[in-house]
């Protein structure tokens, strides 16, 4: 074969696999997507009344004592930026990290100083990916107290809602049970406080 023959063969391959896998094969997982799982396809949005208030998949950071916190994220320059998932990559020896563990369960103490109990470990280590919307049972159980009595509510009631809002594992078998917490605190903004402390 002579080589503007080969050069020819060669261009029309790269134009056909270009138009293959650059153009049609991804205008058709999107537009499966869109078809079969339109709301995971556009992110998971959690929307009231018109509002995109976030996504199922991506943490916010709450600081308000009477929300329920979530994982603290490490990326940059902002927490939960979707843009720059990672982690801290700080090694179990590093002063920085036991520096920053220190500072979080010092913030957990400092709002809720009646609460002795253990702090658990996913409330003050950020994972991964910076984004983690969940935290564990355990987590959300641990801040219900606080919640409670700065909202005027029912410690019942507000670990009833917690265990409504607590995700298995899935199928029974694979990873952990989670409280989506963006959920969680959308639903206790629902609840209503003790009658006797409403204000008049």
């Amino acid at each position: 074969m002579k080589p503007l023959s080969m050069l020819r063969a060669a261009l029309v391959v790269i134009v056909l696999f270009t138009v293959a896998t650059g153009l049609i094969y991804p205008l058709f997982v999107t537009g499966a997507a869109q078809l079969l799982f339109p709301r995971q396809a556009n992110g998971s949005l959690i929307v009231r009344g018109g509002r995109v208030l976030g996504s199922q998949l991506i943490g916010q950071p709450f600081s308000d004592p009477r929300y329920f916190w979530g994982r603290p994220s490490a990326t940059a320059p902002f927490a939960y930026n979707a843009a720059s998932s990672n982690g801290s990559n700080l090694g179990p020896t590093n002063p920085a990290l036991f520096q920053a563990v220190r500072a979080r369960v010092q913030a957990l103490r400092a709002v809720d100083p009646d609460n002795h109990a253990p702090v658990p470990v996913d409330l003050v280590t950020s994972s991964a990916s910076g984004l983690d919307p969940h935290i564990s049972p355990a987590a959300a159980y641990y801040q219900a107290r606080r919640v409670a009595r700065v909202r005027g509510l029912d410690e019942s009631a507000v670990n009833a809602l917690i265990r409504t809002h607590t995700a298995d594992r899935w199928l029974g078998l694979l990873g952990e049970p989670r409280v989506n917490v963006l959920e969680l605190n959308l639903a206790l903004d629902e609840m209503k406080p003790h009658q006797s402390e409403r204000t008049p």
